[in-house]
């Protein structure tokens, strides 16, 4: 796991800081110009009910985390996420040998 990290390590600080300033576009940004996702707004002129409040499977709704402030949810969403598709590349790697 070590030669990796050492191999790829310009890629994983892209990465984090990817992470870092993702809350800029998708919190502070988006807030001053109103953004709202496109499936949402179709949904709406459609008439569908947002189910998301009911069904909720993801202790992680709206890339939030109970309790922390939405930028830092971001954050920590984006963390998860990154390290979750990172160690299911490195499985899939190690499978593959």
């Amino acid at each position: 796991m070590r030669e990796i990290v050492v191999k790829h390590r310009k890629a994983l600080v892209l990465i984090l800081v990817l992470i870092a300033i993702s809350p800029i576009f998708g919190v502070i940004l988006a807030g001053i110009v109103g953004y709202h996702e496109p499936l949402d707004i179709a949904a709406e002129m459609l008439g569908l009910n947002e189910t998301t409040e009911e069904i909720n499977w993801t202790p992680f709704l709206d890339y939030s985390v109970p309790g922390l402030p939405p930028e830092l949810g971001y954050i920590a969403s984006g963390l998860l996420g990154a390290f979750v598709v990172l160690l299911l590349g490195y499985l899939v790697i190690k499978l593959m040998k």
